[in-house]
């Protein structure tokens, strides 16, 4: 019997999981929750009555087997009837002649006179009853202890569901066009003691206090600061300890809760921005659901360790795991472990108990924020992010981006300087943030907002507008898109295409290898997305500065020297023939390119031409219906690939200069090292004259060659690559309106005379005087 009880706890947690993802709202989830049990424990009723906000009056919300017309109209007070005694006693009321029970009470819209035994379980939240589920047959029937057990179990179930449900239904899907922030606001910077230093300002003359992290998200934004505050370690010393068995029990409920939460947080961001962008909950579904995690603690419990401080301890052991990984993707891993292990705290300990609210619109500042954070906060009351720790390649980053919130991450002193009454200036273009901004600083941003405004309006009438120069030159600005939620802000900024479709972050997010059909449906609803449009998809471009935790890398000196990019798609055909053939599966769907990037040589072209004509083949066998003339393209990226230009261009249908990769590698610089920074410069001779090269091979074979660095979204830069022969951008989005206003102010032969101008200086110096003069004579800010 103690088998068939476990086996019928997990199947219906599964059930209740899959209930979950696929109902639409509260009422649906409950009355699909009653059907369920119901069959499980083999009654013919089963009904959930919640309580209202008073406390008092239970109303029936779901089920099965009772009148559906008393639905949301049967309600008692909680000192009424048997349902009201389980609240009122909090406790289990059980009974085989429900009828002959003193507190019984008819109720005559709910048909329920034919029903003899009767078992009611309180539902609780944090210790507090919220409602009641209640199991009847027609026949007297004494339940036992084993399906007692199941129906308390299915309880902290339901208990989690209504109060995550409750919480997150105040989510909604915030249209936010979040543009660019000019390029005046250095004129802030060096006004404004950028060195850190403080000084008087703000109406309470609290510290202003200028501090710099990383801008992760465009935009701005001021107002008051919220200090999302994390418990400390005297939660941990202080978690009473109960027998082992006690433990257990507390941990096996936590957990359930907490795998609850999570399928809800998955679900509601789902439906908010993208199956991508809540990838990372089912990431911690993966965690929570491993036998291993849960091992050990239990391991831990077993040894006289509370619940909470095993999980402490647990967690802590894999957050410096990941923290030590070299790899900067990974050790951000180290905050979802953070996350996890918090919830299940917050579960164990019922702390908590008033959800993350704000009741105003506020700047979040936090040591730093989790994914799930973001999930159950109202996004139209977030202004701005700002965090001690975290990086770039955090969740909470990408999501933030994704949402149009500005953020600056990685700030350090953050904590130390903020208090709850100081007002904020969150500039996540420049990655500056402002505390208690003197009055200086704070009419600068005013100004800049209002300016930002009027050039807003100017910009409206661009969208639809070419980007043509005043002498008649036509030039095709595309966007660099990495996430499905990056399509709709493309579409607002008037991107004509997409030049850089980045294939990595839904590798990224996921726990194990996307499959082929996974990948068609994610390139299906970027493709779709741009209709009679060209998307540029780059295939898998890992190695590097980006790794995925489920694939095992070797360890090299010089990872941007090794395995990386196109040569781990060559040496793992399994892999990249998955790619291809998900590229191909959705290829009827818009009007795809493929791109492949560190491309070094032609043989490497002859080999990727081999292979994706076989994975065609093999589609069209299966009776798939593909594309059968993709465009194909190639990065030029690598000193290799501009020596060989006029070889490869042969080989291909296009070529796109990643200027990112190719400074770097041209001027052995790494872009990630500050102590180098200057070294890593997009001016320096030997890059102009590598794109200058490729632009000449390009027009001499009659084929296209763009730009799909972040170097064309300066607009100085845009004029002079214009001015080489690139007549085609692709770059971030929200850079698109103002490239796009530059382009159509300009002739091209003012491009041209710059860019010969700029070609003819023989060192660093001079072409950076040659540009400052011309920034001048062009208007340009």
């Amino acid at each position: 019997m103690k088998e068939t009880h476990h086996s019928m706890g997990l199947r219906t947690l599964e059930d209740i999981s899959s209930i979950i993802l696929h109902s639409h709202d509260l009422p649906e989830t409950l009355e699909n929750i009653v059907t369920i049990v119901a069959r499980r424990m083999h009654t013919n009723v089963c009904s959930i009555y919640l309580l209202e906000n008073d406390g008092e009056t239970l109303v029936l919300k779901a089920t099965k087997g009772l009148s559906k017309a008393s639905v949301n109209r049967t309600s008692m007070k909680v000192h009424e009837g048997l349902t009201g005694l389980v609240v009122e006693s909090h406790g289990m009321v059980m009974t085989d002649n429900a009828p002959s029970h003193p507190r019984y009470k008819y109720f005559k819209e709910t048909r329920e006179e034919k029903f003899l035994s009767f078992l009611g379980l309180p539902l609780f939240e944090r210790k507090s009853p919220i409602g009641v589920i209640v199991i009847q047959t027609r026949e007297a029937r004494r339940f036992t202890e084993d399906e007692i057990s199941t129906l308390r179990t299915i309880t902290f179930q339901i208990g989690s569901i209504v109060h995550n449900a409750r919480l997150l239904d105040s989510i909604q899907h915030k249209e936010q066009e979040r543009a660019w922030l000019e390029q005046e606001l250095a004129k802030v910077k060096n006004a404004s003691s950028l060195d850190g230093t403080t000084k008087k300002g703000g109406k309470r003359g609290a510290k202003a206090c200028v501090l710099g992290g990383t801008a992760v998200s465009a935009g701005f934004s001021q107002g008051r600061v919220y200090i999302l505050d994390r418990f400390n370690d005297k939660v941990i010393q202080l978690a009473k300890v109960g027998s082992n068995a006690e433990e257990h029990h507390k941990f096996t409920i936590a957990l359930e809760k907490v795998k609850i939460q999570t399928l809800y947080m998955e679900k509601r961001v789902s439906e908010m921005l993208s199956e991508d962008d809540a990838a990372i909950f089912h990431t911690h579904l993966m965690i929570l659901e491993d036998r291993g995690f849960a091992t050990k603690v239990t391991e831990l419990i077993d040894q006289g360790i509370g619940a909470t401080r095993a999980v402490h301890e647990v967690v802590h052991h894999y957050v410096q795991a990941f923290a030590a990984m070299e790899d900067p993707y990974l050790r951000e891993r180290s905050v979802d472990m953070e996350d996890i292990g918090r919830r299940i705290i917050d579960a164990l300990e019922g702390n908590g108990k008033t959800p993350l609210k704000l009741k105003e619109k506020r700047v979040i500042v936090a040591e730093d924020i989790f994914p799930s954070d973001l999930a159950m906060l109202d996004h139209d009351k977030i202004l701005g992010i700002v965090t001690e720790r975290g990086n770039a390649y955090s969740h909470a980053a990408i999501m933030a981006k994704s949402l149009g919130i500005p953020a600056v991450l990685g700030v350090s002193g953050l904590m130390a300087a903020s208090q709850v009454k100081d007002e904020i200036i969150v500039d996540g273009s420049s990655g500056f943030v402002y505390l208690n901004p003197d009055d200086a600083v704070r009419q600068e941003y005013e100004r800049l907002e209002r300016d930002h405004a009027v050039r807003l309006k100017e910009m409206e009438g661009l969208r639809d507008l070419p980007a043509v120069t005043t002498d008649g030159a036509r030039i095709t600005l595309n966007a660099n898109i990495g996430l499905v939620s990056d399509v709709r802000v493309a579409n607002l900024n008037g991107a004509e295409g997409v030049g850089l479709y980045r294939t990595e972050f839904p590798y990224m997010a996921r726990p194990a290898f996307p499959d082929r059909m996974e990948q068609a449906g994610i390139y299906s609803r970027v493709l779709k997305g741009f209709p009679g449009l060209a998307v540029n998809i780059r295939t898998l471009d890992i190695g590097g500065d980006k790794s995925l935790p489920y694939f095992d890398f070797p360890r090299e000196d010089n990872p941007f020297l090794g395995w990386r990019s196109i040569r781990v798609s060559l040496e793992r055909q399994d892999i990249f023939r998955e790619q291809l053939a998900g590229i191909l599966l959705a290829s009827t769907d818009g009007c795809p390119t493929i791109m492949f990037p560190l491309v070094s040589c032609v043989d490497e072209i002859i080999e990727i031409r081999s292979i994706l004509a076989s994975v065609r083949e093999e589609l069209e066998q299966q009776g798939h219906e593909v594309c059968r003339d993709i465009p194909l393209g190639v990065m030029i990226e690598i000193p290799a690939a501009v020596q060989t230009v006029e070889l490869l261009i042969n080989e291909v249908d296009y070529v796109s200069i990643g200027t990112n990769d190719l400074i770097q590698y041209i001027l052995a610089a790494d872009r990630n090292n500050p102590r180098i920074k200057s070294y890593y410069d997009p001016h320096h001779p030997a890059v102009l004259h590598s794109i200058k090269r490729v632009a000449d091979a390009a027009a001499q074979a009659g084929k296209k060659a763009s730009v799909c660095g972040e170097m064309a979204s300066d607009p100085l830069n845009a004029l002079l690559l214009l001015g080489m022969g690139i007549t085609e951008f692709s770059l971030s989005a929200p850079s698109i309106p103002l490239i796009k206003q530059t382009i159509r102010n300009h002739s091209r032969e003012e491009c041209r005379t710059l860019a010969d101008a700029v070609l003819a200086c023989r060192s660093n110096a001079q072409v950076r005087q040659v540009l400052a003069e011309a920034r001048k004579t062009l208007r340009l800010p």
